[in-house]
């Protein structure tokens, strides 16, 4: 018998019936204690926005646990309190066209003046602006060109922009796209229109994004950061904002949440929205989908679905 703990009764109920083998249980570490079952779980999925180590603790507990499923793509947080012997699984594939529909969302919301416009009509004014800028024929530049930067570079090549991405590592994308290594990026700054971060946060990435990166920008060019907060140096950020030669749409801030009357909500030329580009709904097909194929490899015997550590 295969046991499977989810978050939700309403998760449950998506999940549905997973075969004669399989028993679903109802758990949230981040609400109760290991329930009567827990020793029997072997996958435990749990909800955005759980972790530390009061839920890794409890996880900790479960003898039999092989599998922790996140809800998230990212995982830089999950990783210090992974039990040991147990196999951590990201939702790579869940988010992407989420967090694709909002990085293009914010691009074009920058590029066509919508916050203007929407100030205008919030104070009843008629304040024509007919020359904002399009985003076709823009060169874009998305940083960290996995499966969520190909995701947006998709949408973005929909509105006839030019992607290009970048990586660890130079290469040629599956789908063409020719993906620049990281040790390159200054050199491409100055020739590019927009900017967007779809990187984690590490080491390697952490301040990336500093006041020499944000020089080297054109002037007038949209910093679009989807990724992680703090891989922009925000005092760096504000202070070209804030002489109005860059722009910038952030779903993500370091620090966040972002303070009440932080300066980035009123910094000229730029749109914040409070990180919810890919809060997909636990109930969704993706995620769905995602949990029955991890089912399936425990069944199988194989190494799990989109195990990161």
């Amino acid at each position: 018998m295969i046991t499977v703990s989810v978050p939700t009764q309403d998760v449950a109920d998506a999940v549905g019936d997973l075969g004669d083998d399989v028993r679903l249980v109802v758990w949230n570490p981040a609400d109760a204690e290991p329930p009567a079952e827990a020793d029997d779980i072997r996958l435990a999925c749990v909800g955005h926005r759980s972790g530390g180590r009061r839920v890794y603790g409890r996880l900790a507990r479960l003898q039999r646990l092989e599998v922790i499923q996140i809800a998230s793509a990212g995982f830089e947080h999950a990783l210090p309190f992974v039990p040991e012997g147990v196999a951590l699984a990201n939702a790579r594939g869940v988010h992407d066209t989420r967090t694709a529909e909002m990085a293009l969302t914010l691009t074009l919301a920058s590029q066509r003046g919508l916050p203007q416009f929407l100030d205008a009509q919030r104070r009843g004014r008629w304040e024509p602006w007919e020359t904002a800028p399009s985003l076709a024929d823009k060169r874009v530049l998305i940083v960290g060109y996995g499966s969520i930067g190909a995701a947006i570079g998709a949408r973005m090549r929909a509105c006839e922009a030019r992607v290009e991405g970048v990586a660890r590592s130079a290469r040629t994308a599956p789908d063409g796209t020719t993906v620049h290594a990281i040790g390159d990026i200054r050199g491409l700054l100055p020739e590019v229109d927009i900017v967007v971060l779809v990187t984690p946060h590490d080491d390697s990435t952490d301040k990336l994004v500093d006041a020499d990166f944000l020089a080297a920008m054109g002037d007038g060019a949209l910093l679009v950061n989807v990724g992680r907060g703090p891989v922009v140096d925000t005092d760096a950020l504000l202070a070209e904002l804030t002489s109005g030669r860059l722009r910038a749409a952030l779903d993500v801030t370091d620090p966040e949440p972002l303070p009440d009357d932080h300066p980035l909500f009123f910094a000229p030329g730029c749109i914040v929205v409070p990180h919810i580009a890919g809060f997909a709904q636990l109930t969704d097909r993706r995620y769905v989908d995602l949990v029955r194929r991890q089912v399936e490899a425990l069944r199988a015997g194989d190494e799990p679905v989109n195990r990161v550590a």
